[in-house]
């Protein structure tokens, strides 16, 4: 197939509105929920996050594909998102060790996109209106056609998206002879987060996303941690179980993203779909116990929510967001447990919240000597 600079391509939303625009990537027609990151940099590593599985991301940042595909930026195997719209897109490249344009990354990977439209104004509409379901197509410009096609693609609120990404096998991380073993509840995990735990003296034992706590406990653990990952938490209750037996037995317990709307379901308080949810590396987050500010990276369209968490007084705050005062993250009172709703583990940055990783590794320390 040839592929052609000015190819056309177009967007639809669900309430109707319609953007022309030029094809880049694969050609074809993708459909998913409209989400939106303000990063400037990281398009990679965002592309490869398993939490956008499902979501046709808007870059807000005007230039995108400037410096390329690295082989050391990918966060999977595989770009995960469902289509990419861009204002201005570099079919070239200036970084001398990449080892492709994305638009060539783009097409590998099979994610249909499109450039040239007027980013500000689309972002500013579906913060108004709300996240929503849109299609983009190259093949297809017909406005009732393309209404038949986005009509099948489901709502993200009540979606169990987590099988999709998660790893189908278990599989080992880091050094054998590390001081401490981790299972891993694999619900759409970062590489970064497994190498963060592994730089700290962890040996993981990544499981799928249905693996229960007998299974893992195989392993013979020294602590769990609960991955990030797409979709409707609520529609989990699979993984709330397992999430529940590690509770009931007390283990140390570090969740995030999707991990912690898990820790906070598992303890009876829900969660709710967010306006347009927090996607970006620049989020202002204050942390409650030491009354410090945290600039975050963020992902997610769910939340936990303030109502409920107020009527379980087992389950206490440690973070909220400075722009909306959202929950961003909670220790479970009487139990060696705690989450955050943000990524500490971001890459390429910030970097304020690695502390969160060395706490947990404080407290599968504590609870060795408590054995010994």
């Amino acid at each position: 197939m040839k592929y052609i600079n000015h190819d056309k391509a177009c967007l639809l939303l669900e309430d109707g509105l319609f953007f022309e625009g030029y094809a880049i990537g694969q050609r074809g027609s993708t459909t998913g929920e409209l989400a939106f990151n303000t990063s400037m940099t990281g398009y990679q590593e965002v592309f490869t996050d398993p939490s956008y599985y499902g979501q046709l991301l808007i870059e807000t940042h005007t230039h995108v594909g400037n410096y390329g595909v690295h082989e050391s930026e990918y966060e999977s195997n595989s770009a995960k998102i469902a289509g990419l719209i861009v204002r201005n897109y570099a079919r070239t490249y200036s970084r001398e060790n990449a080892i492709e344009s994305l638009d060539s990354f783009l097409r590998h990977n099979d994610i249909v996109g499109i450039s040239n439209i007027d980013t500000r104004k689309l972002v500013t509409h579906i913060r108004s209106k709300g996240a929503m379901n849109a299609i983009i197509s190259s093949e297809v410009f017909d406005k009732k056609e393309l209404k038949k096609m986005l009509k099948k693609c489901p709502p993200m609120d009540g979606l169990e998206l987590a099988s999709k990404v998660s790893t189908v096998q278990p599989y080992f991380h880091g050094n054998p002879n590390s001081r401490f073993r981790v299972a891993v509840l694999d619900v759409g995990v970062k590489r970064n987060i497994l190498d963060m735990l592994a730089a700290r003296g962890c040996y993981l034992k990544v499981f799928p996303s249905d693996t229960s706590f007998e299974r893992m406990m195989t392993f013979g653990p020294h602590g769990f941690f609960l991955s990030n990952g797409p979709g409707d938490p609520s529609a989990m209750g699979y993984a709330i179980k397992t999430v529940q037996e590690i509770l009931r037995n007390d283990h140390p317990l570090f969740g995030i993203c999707l991990g912690h709307q898990l820790l906070s379901l598992a303890n009876g308080v829900s969660t709710y779909k967010m306006h347009n949810g927090h996607r970006g590396a620049n989020h202002p987050v204050k942390n409650l116990l030491t009354g410090r500010c945290e600039i975050t990276s963020q992902n997610h369209g769910f939340c936990v929510s303030p109502e409920e968490l107020a009527k379980h007084p087992d389950v206490v705050v440690t973070h909220v967001n400075l722009n909306d005062d959202t929950i961003e993250g909670v220790r479970i009172r009487n139990r060696k447990a705690f989450s955050v709703q943000f990524h500490p583990e971001a890459s390429p940055g910030p970097h304020d919240s690695h502390y969160l990783f060395d706490e947990f590794i404080e407290m599968m320390a504590e609870e060795e000597r408590i054995r010994v």
